[in-house]
């Protein structure tokens, strides 16, 4: 094999193919679209890629039951007081940026839940979405505190002011 042949033939800059530019260019009249038909004109309404022609498409194929929160639900970090004890010392601030630190609370969620499975031995001042009453109890029970992060305000639906009245 030569080493000097290796790229003949190699066009790294192709030129953009320039259509409809006369009959003298080879790609005049139909410009490389043929005749007539559903893609030959400029603006076709194609089909999507769940288009089936005539056959039955599959979302209306398949049967469909149930209910799902998926479009309004949040999702949260669990995390147990047993956990906080092992991850933090005492007198330690817990809230998301330390649980993620600790990697307690890895990955997106909408916020945090403490939940009380375990034992807590030291004085936490904890701030969450949620505490579950067993944690808020062992919490405070050790000295500690229990900060809840007031949920986002819901967006006000109705923003026209009411008409002044025409008899005032």
């Amino acid at each position: 094999m030569d080493l000097s042949t290796v790229h003949h033939g190699i066009v790294k800059r192709k030129r953009k193919k320039r259509v409809g530019r006369g009959p003298g260019s080879g790609r005049g009249k139909t410009s490389t679209r043929g005749a007539k038909g559903q893609w030959a004109s400029a603006g076709a309404g194609h089909p999507s890629e769940l288009h089936e022609g005539g056959q039955m498409p599959l979302f209306r194929r398949i049967p469909k039951r149930g209910f799902s929160h998926r479009t309004w639900d949040r999702s949260f970090h669990v995390v147990n007081v047993g956990e906080l004890d092992k991850a933090f010392s005492d007198g330690d601030a817990v809230d998301a940026a330390a649980l993620r630190k600790a990697g307690l609370a890895n990955g997106p969620a909408d916020g945090v839940r403490i939940l009380g499975d375990g034992e807590l031995t030291k004085r936490l001042m904890v701030k969450a979405h949620h505490f579950s009453k067993s944690a808020a109890e062992k919490i405070t029970g050790k000295g500690g505190t229990t900060e809840v992060i007031p949920p986002p305000k819901k967006p006000v639906r109705n923003k026209m002011k009411p008409r002044a009245s025409a008899t005032a």
